[in-house]
């Protein structure tokens, strides 16, 4: 077998500026993470004293979610202060603590910027409704008279992602733009005081010691007020699923041409920091209009989610895998690969549900229609990691999936936070159910996540999943995770695969031009092994073959 040796594997904790590029990155949703004092809300705190499990898995890089001061309207993305800490998740001292520590550890920190809109808390929007039609202040929102004889209907048919109106209608008479909740209204990028808060932002928090961003609906920023505002003609038009029914670039609110201009100007200010700082967009749009945001001048990566919904088929994920490389390539990027997050139904339940399912109808049944066989999409799941860190780029890791966590389905209608189930009028259930604190310990009231309760309930099943339960247990998930991360430093070189043909139906296979193979077995049939050391298997061999479910990774 021949592997680089350690001594050349790229130092992702020092000052390389690429670090980035091939780098495992753990999302942390700091409110379901660890809680150290005790009132149910994960902290900062908590963060940083559970920092050394990701240094222990072998990540490079943790992702933060919002942090900032909020009413949990939309779960911290409605944000009342994009340059401070929520009080009940602690100070910007506890910030500056934990930045110390993980770059201690040799992590980097990759902080969540939510650019596309404030919380209606915020100063500037407080003022706004203080302020009169045509001012100043309303000029950094998107405000409209209505129409109809009184003005009494919002003025334009677009929706909200969430459901419903995208406008709500003030005391005064006039309508906002709210593409979230209600209580996130959509700021004017065409406004400049808000691109240069934007910039000083920025500066904050890499002048705090952070190493990226992760931008949050990177794609819905600028958006077409000219007058008279475009009708869409259909609800469906407002999803980002419609952008296929646009010319490129031309769609009223997503994914505009002149977004680009806001990213150009944000790289002028990456780059003056060393190494200059890193960002991700999360761009919900096409693979070629993706690659834009990801290009050297701008972001530089740009989450890949039609990997992430990728139903369990061979060819599907070649096709998706190799168009996402060509795309990466095309822009001077790297690609991104990415299983679960906070958004989406957990990739240990979702890759056991039959083709098709109704993920909606699914969750509001409790999970029981159709019933999910754990052990199955547990076995899938962990064939999916190691065939996504076998894979050139960027890997971006959902807290918890190390344990092999499920989707929490059952969780009872009257403790959902999600603003989702409320704006549909309960026909979806949202989100709620990936977002249950984690487990540490088997026992306790909260299995570790803190000293009291946890603000979603954990099923009992959690304590079986614990990273108590799993540490040092030859053969758990989260030891296949430490695995594989630390073999993946030591494989990892360049940025492409070859793929192998001569495969059985249901086949995956493709060469690392560092010497090495992965092989994944997507199929219901057991197949003959190629040639090489085995030196991982996301489950065991079958006298030296692949099982179905299964991926192995061989040396040359």
């Amino acid at each position: 077998m021949s592997v680089r040796s350690t001594t050349s594997t790229p130092d992702l904790s020092s000052q390389d500026p690429d670090w980035w590029r091939q780098a495992v990155i753990y999302q942390v949703y700091p409110r379901s993470f660890a809680d150290a004092d005790g009132d149910g809300l994960g902290d900062l705190r908590g963060v940083t004293q559970r920092l050394s499990h990701l240094a222990a898995l072998g990540v490079d890089a943790l992702w933060l979610s919002p942090f900032y001061p909020s009413e949990l309207a939309d779960g911290g993305y409605d944000v009342d202060d994009h340059r401070d800490v929520d009080p009940r998740l602690g100070t910007l001292d506890d910030f500056d603590a934990m930045t110390a520590e993980a770059h201690r550890l040799g992590l980097k920190v990759i902080v969540d910027l939510v650019p596309n809109h404030s919380s209606h808390r915020h100063a500037w929007f407080q003022e706004a409704l203080a302020a009169a039609p045509g001012s100043a202040a309303r000029d950094r929102y998107v405000f409209r008279d209505g129409r109809g004889e009184h003005g009494e209907l919002p003025p334009t048919d677009w929706q909200s992602v969430f459901g419903g109106s995208a406008w709500k209608r003030v005391p005064d008479g006039q309508w906002y733009l709210h593409l979230f909740t209600p209580e996130q209204p959509d700021l004017n990028w065409d406004n400049e005081q808000v691109r240069a808060d934007f910039r000083t932002t920025l500066k904050f928090w890499c002048d705090r010691g952070v190493d990226g961003f992760r931008v949050d609906v990177a794609h819905a920023l600028v958006k077409d007020l000219t007058e008279p505002l475009r009708d869409l003609g259909s609800p469906e038009l407002s999803s980002e699923a419609a952008l296929a029914g646009f010319a490129p670039g031309t769609h009223p609110f997503y994914d505009r041409d002149d977004v680009h201009e806001v990213y150009r100007d944000w790289r002028k200010i990456f780059d003056t920091y060393t190494p200059p700082r890193m960002a991700v967009a999360e761009a919900w749009v096409p693979g070629a209009r993706r690659a834009l945001y990801a290009r050297p001048d701008e972001l530089g990566q740009a989450f890949n989610f039609e990997y992430l919904e990728a139903g369990w088929d061979a060819a599907e994920l070649r096709e998706i895998i190799t168009g996402s490389l060509a795309d990466a390539h095309a822009a001077g990027a790297s690609a991104t690969w990415v299983l679960s997050n906070h958004d989406v139904v957990r990739h240990a339940t979702r890759l056991a549900l039959p083709p098709g399912t109704d993920k909606d109808a699914w969750l509001l049944s409790g999970g029981h229609a159709p019933a999910v066989d754990a052990a199955a999409g547990l076995r899938r799941a962990r064939a999916a990691t190691l065939l996504m860190l076998a894979l050139p780029g960027s890997a971006y890791v959902y807290q918890g999936e190390e344990l092999g966590l499920p989707e929490v389905a059952d969780l009872p209608t009257e403790v959902l936070q999600d603003p989702i189930w409320e704006q549909t009028g309960h026909v979806r259930k949202g989100r709620d159910g990936c977002r249950v604190p984690l487990p540490w310990t088997t026992e306790g009231p909260s299995y570790g996540f803190g000293t009291g309760g946890a603000w979603l309930p954990q099923p009992p099943d959690f304590a079986a999943y614990a990273v108590e339960a799993q540490d040092g247990v030859a053969g758990s998930t989260l030891e296949l995770y430490r695995t594989a991360l630390r073999l993946r430093r030591k494989l990892l070189d360049g940025e492409s695969l070859t793929w192998a043909d001569d495969v059985p139906d249901g086949v995956l296979r493709f060469d690392r031009s560092d010497g090495w193979r992965c092989v994944t077995n997507l199929s219901a049939t057991t197949v003959d092994l190629p040639a090489g050391e085995v030196l991982l298997s996301s489950a065991p061999l079958d006298d030296g073959r692949l099982g179905p479910d299964t991926t192995v990774w061989l040396g040359l």
